[in-house]
């Protein structure tokens, strides 16, 4: 399996940023770390190995990038507006930096975002704000109103990367037809403290004409055994 390490100083954050590649071909996944997670979490959690048939047959090629959580939406000594504007800096830098270098890479034009738990958070708002460079998102035992890290605290920066809040008012035609051509897969367990929001964000997409599926798994589901099936379900589409 090919797999490449990459880091840079990043413009967009001010800071070495680094990731890695697995994978030589096939469809780009953008796959996000959970809570405070680092790049190499989801390799170190086996993933790389459950999607291991995906990435020898060139199907799949993974990028997992690094998080800036614990300077954002974590660093709650932070004000709630640093918090955000620290959030949007990372977002630049996946849109203006992590992006043109997957597309330098791989010419394939089918891009997917991956997130489980608060990388499912980053996944949905990532792909929901960039429908034109997004056809994916699968986001699994997520949270979506990020309001709740705010303290309800709410501006621009906040609002512009939280789905509860922008798909709400969302009424630009060209970039609600553009999202009613995604795929957006929800996978949440009926137990999980979260399934409340998989579930609100699925009727927010729905009343916006934006179609979606949501998946409610037994039980709570909210480990990497159960990402991990979730993967192998979904990553090629709403089975």
């Amino acid at each position: 399996m090919n797999r490449e390490y990459h880091a840079w100083h990043s413009p967009s954050l001010n800071r070495k940023m680094e990731l890695l590649v697995f994978g030589h071909a096939g469809a780009k996944v953008l796959i996000f770390p959970t809570s405070q997670g680092k790049f190499y979490e989801w390799e170190d959690r086996g993933m790389m190995w459950t999607l291991g048939e995906h990435l020898e047959r060139g199907w799949l090629q993974c990028y997992c990038v690094d998080s800036v959580d614990a300077e954002s939406w974590y660093a709650k000594w932070a004000h709630p507006g640093g918090r955000a504007y620290r959030h949007s800096q990372y977002f630049g830098y996946l849109y203006s930096e992590v992006l043109p270098f997957m597309n330098w890479k791989n010419p394939t034009p089918f891009t997917i975002t991956v997130g489980a738990s608060f990388g499912a958070f980053h996944a949905m708002s990532f792909g929901l704000k960039h429908p034109w460079a997004i056809n994916r998102v699968l986001a699994m035992s997520g949270l979506y109103d990020i309001r709740g890290f705010t303290d309800g605290y709410t501006d621009d920066n906040v609002y512009f990367n939280n789905p509860m809040q922008f798909i709400a008012n969302e009424h630009d035609d060209g970039r609600l037809a553009q999202l009613r051509q995604m795929d957006i897969i929800m996978a949440t367990g009926r137990d999980d403290r979260l399934m409340g929001s998989a579930r609100r964000l699925s009727a927010l997409l729905w009343e916006k004409g934006i179609g979606n599926a949501l998946r409610e798994w037994d039980g709570w589901s909210h480990d990497w055994p159960y990402w991990q099936k979730m993967m192998l379900m979904y990553i090629s589409g709403h089975d």
